[in-house]
């Protein structure tokens, strides 16, 4: 049964990141295509994981087709804008950071997969809101807005794969523990015009 989680972020992004990529909206792009591409590969990695999770697998499927339609619909903005994909991407730090805090045992790993997937979707639509929010009425507000609501969509529908599998209290216990080290990552970050 899927349902809606009432998450709240441990830090809230500052103005200071929608005015770093409002600057450079081009280079956003380039990137948050990455993430996209990036998000469906995620979605797809997950199901390779444990194909034995047959339950998920539909919905797994559902979201990495999803991503790969916004990577489409991102790449249509860059080519009306004449945005090339880059040759290399940069490394994301905030990615890296939240997939050092991966437990090593397998049972535990799986869990913290599904929970660092939710959270990142749910770090994404609160940073689609800031950037639909600031941008001039038109298609691109458009179609940001459509995004952080489906990001949102998609951080519920991980917290409820690992409700599939692990024990309630489990998850949601291990999920505020990765609520906190996700805003103190955060946190640390310098702005940039990237998602992360």
């Amino acid at each position: 049964m899927k349902k809606d989680f009432d998450v709240q972020l441990r830090y809230d992004t500052p103005p200071q990141w929608v005015e770093t990529v409002l600057a450079d909206f081009d280079k956003f792009l380039q990137d948050h295509a990455d993430c996209e591409r990036k998000a469906s590969a995620m979605a797809m990695s997950i199901i390779y994981k444990a194909p034995d999770r047959k339950e998920i697998i539909p919905e797994l499927i559902e979201t990495a087709l999803e991503e790969m339609v916004h990577f489409r619909q991102v790449y249509r903005i860059m080519e009306e804008r004449n945005v090339q994909l880059p040759h290399e991407n940069e490394k994301d730090p905030y990615i890296k950071q939240l997939l050092s805090n991966l437990r090593g045992n397998s049972a535990h790993r799986y869990l913290d997969r599904l929970l660092l997937a939710s959270l990142v979707e749910f770090r994404g639509a609160e940073r689609f809101r800031l950037v639909a929010e600031a941008l001039e009425e038109g298609e691109l507000k458009e179609f940001y807005t459509m995004l952080y609501k489906s990001e949102g969509k998609h951080g519920n529908i991980f917290i409820d794969m690992a409700l599939n599998y692990y024990d309630e209290k489990e998850v949601f216990d291990r999920f505020d523990e990765l609520l906190d080290i996700e805003g103190k990552i955060v946190e640390g970050l310098p702005y940039r015009a990237a998602l992360h």
